[in-house]
């Protein structure tokens, strides 16, 4: 339920909140009838709706696509999170997993709550990835020779569950202990998922393949961050996983430019622009460690309604970093590099030239609307 409180303080997110609320509700009446894809489908609204507005986006072959890799990621993320499986068991199940998305019997109970139902049921999940490339005869035709030039969805979508398999099965039997430990984890769990929807992107045919290092970025920009509560020094660690997060902007931007396709491209925007707010909200953020911090409804709403162009994506930033900027501290030890990496974003927001192209939502000196029409 939308807090009646932040629509009085911010009446202007009425009105996306209202469309991102019917598009919720449609995407819902458009989950396949086939069992296995009613599975996947609604499973995927129950582990992330906000990840199943955005897919939306997409065209039917590639949300399929998209889907079931973001299900079989889910699944192996299921099983390394789980700490009552012994390590034994564990890690050749990792090394293996990539091999049993090829199982339709396959299925390893493990995880709680929805989760474990994605366990419990994986099957589902591989049944939809076997049919993954499959339609018409005519789209059959045009697949074949797309599969020439290109990787298919099957092979991508492995590929990615193997490395990233190994690299959780190596980190079961290793601590985090440096930050080039920390930098490799990141690229095993984060990293890899970017590298995977480029080699999507690509498969569908409406994409060139970008290079590993910035499709490795845009994924390492998503990733969680994750802390461990110690008063001051907390945030200052806290500031410099964020400080550390900025390095990857410019090569998302970079990767957002080349983007052909409009669906693809409002795919990749909508959680690059949530994950910079985000970052802005976090920073310097003492109550990141007392409760959940993250962006209201209502500016999340205005992100997916609004996000159409690089305009809009160079002014997100822009406004983001600015407000991330007035947040620094420069008793921080990592202040004076925080403002580099910021100053660096800024000026390349200012010099892309589309900053004066667009109106702010995100930074306003006065509501849209006045407040006693909510």
């Amino acid at each position: 339920m939308v807090n009646l409180r932040a629509i009085l303080k911010h009446p202007e997110d009425l009105y996306p909140l209202v469309k991102l609320k019917l598009a919720a509700r449609q995407a819902e009446k458009q989950i396949p009838a086939e069992p296995h894809w009613a599975f996947c489908y609604s499973m995927l609204h129950k582990v992330s709706r906000s990840f199943a507005l955005v897919i939306q986006q997409l065209d039917t072959d590639l949300r399929d696509a998209v889907c079931i890799f973001y299900l079989v990621l889910r699944a192996l993320d299921t099983v390394e999170d789980d700490t009552s499986i012994a390590s034994e068991v564990k890690v050749p199940i990792l090394k293996a997993f990539h091999s049993h998305i090829y199982n339709s019997e396959w299925h390893f109970s493990c995880g709680t709550k929805d989760y474990k139902v994605l366990m419990d049921e994986f099957h589902h999940v591989s049944v939809a990835f076997l049919e993954l490339g499959k339609g018409s005869a005519s789209y059959v035709v045009a697949w074949m020779v797309i599969t020439v030039l290109f990787c298919s969805y099957q092979e991508a979508i492995e590929n990615i569950t193997m490395r990233m398999g190994e690299g959780m099965a190596k980190f079961i039997c290793k601590e985090v202990e440096t930050v080039d430990d920390y930098d490799e984890y990141c690229h095993y769990v984060a990293g890899l998922v970017g590298l995977g929807l480029s080699k999507l992107f690509h498969a569908s045919g409406k994409e060139d393949l970008q290079y590993d290092s910035i499709s490795n970025s845009m994924g390492l920009f998503l990733q969680d961050l994750k802390y461990e509560e110690n008063s001051v020094k907390s945030v200052q660690c806290l500031n410099d996983m964020v400080t550390n997060a900025l390095t990857h902007v410019e090569d998302c931007l970079k990767y957002m430019v080349a983007l052909r396709d409009p669906a693809i491209f409002r795919f990749c925007a909508i959680p690059q622009i949530m994950a910079i707010g985000t970052l802005a909200l976090c920073y310097n953020n003492i109550q990141v460690f007392r409760g959940v911090v993250k962006m209201r409804r209502g500016l999340t709403a205005k992100v997916i309604d609004r996000t159409k162009s690089m305009s809009d994506v160079y002014g997100a930033f822009y406004d983001f970093s600015l407000m991330l900027k007035s947040k620094v501290d420069d008793v921080d030890p990592n202040a004076r590099k925080a403002k580099d990496n910021l100053e660096k974003i800024l000026k390349l927001c200012r010099e892309s030239g589309a900053l004066g192209q667009r109106n702010s939502y995100i930074i306003q000196s006065k509501p849209q609307y006045n407040a006693t029409m909510v």
